[in-house]
């Protein structure tokens, strides 16, 4: 009998081991992966998603995703900008796309459970596109927002809420000549009330936009660029929220800007200070004056914050 149940404890232990072998215990799930960042480029007044073509092809080549949004009334959109009067309407589809992306927090959750991913935005707005980052952050904060960098931005916490708001944040063009010599202007609500659009006449754009600009860029931004809803821009104001601070910011200041210009940048950084600021020796018009400088930037203002 001893021996019966030597054998038969060695049985069970052999059929154990196999058992092992056969149905190995699961092996634990693998760390996180990280996507590669989604960058959401915005354009500034008069311009549309073409104005990123280069920097979109330097992203994706490396393997970022890119959207880039025409606003309401430029690019492609085809409605009348001397009907868009508030900012709200102006800026509605940028936040009609960050509402259709997934919270940052629901996203990370389901893909870590499923696929091992996370998601991270990053918005980035040059010159008047400033003021739809602004926006964006004060009405979705971190929910959709990672970081928000602005290149030669209008950086202003509560947008155009004092004078020296306007001061600080609208183009003074006035060194090139009177307000009727240098801008296009429309009036679509009557000569009688404040004009609803603006746009820098061909022949000034590039001495004072594309300065340092290859021709052909300068060339194809005359061909594209439409009158810009300077109503609904200069009328843009932000309820503040708690969520203002939340979002990391990194300001790109062009350092040969003669729109937007260095003090004026300098001043609204002193204003809402970001948590960092890069210098870009360019126009105002780095995506076509300097855009693999630019691009070189962006990655690193993403990798600075974990994307």
């Amino acid at each position: 009998m001893g021996e019966e149940s030597g054998q038969g404890v060695e049985i069970m232990k052999e059929e154990s081991f196999n058992d092992k072998i056969v149905n190995p215990p699961p092996p634990p799930p693998p760390p996180a992966a990280v996507a590669p960042p989604h960058f959401v480029l915005i354009h500034g007044i008069g311009g549309g998603a073409w104005c990123w073509y280069k920097i979109k092809c330097l992203m994706e080549n490396c393997g970022y995703k890119v959207s880039c949004l025409d606003l309401k009334g430029c690019g492609m959109d085809h409605t009348d900008p001397n009907t868009i009067l508030s900012f709200h309407d102006y800026n509605k589809p940028l936040l009609d796309f960050l509402s259709s992306l997934h919270d940052n927090e629901q996203v990370i959750n389901y893909l870590t459970l499923f696929t091992h991913t996370h998601v991270c935005v990053i918005l980035v707005g040059h010159s008047a596109g400033g003021l739809s980052l602004s926006d964006a952050i004060h009405k979705f904060g971190k929910k959709k927002i990672k970081l928000a960098v602005f290149i030669a931005g209008t950086m202003l916490r509560s947008g155009f809420v004092t004078d020296q708001d306007i001061k600080d944040g609208v183009p003074d063009l006035s060194g090139f000549g009177e307000l009727n010599e240098v801008f296009d202007i429309g009036f679509g609500l009557g000569q009688d009330h404040p004009p609803t659009t603006l746009m820098v006449k061909k022949e000034l754009q590039r001495k004072i936009i594309y300065q340092l600009c290859p021709q052909e860029d300068s060339t194809l931004a005359a061909m594209l660029l439409r009158p810009g809803p300077i109503q609904a821009l200069t009328t843009a104001q932000f309820k503040d929220t708690e969520d203002k601070d939340k979002v990391p910011r990194i300001y790109i200041k062009t350092m040969q800007d003669n729109v937007i210009k260095p003090e004026q940048q300098e001043a609204m950084i002193k204003k809402w200070p970001p948590s960092d600021v890069y210098i870009l020796e360019s126009d105002h018009s780095p995506f076509f004056s300097a855009p693999f400088l630019l691009f070189g930037l962006l990655v690193k203002a993403a990798v600075s914050f974990g994307c």
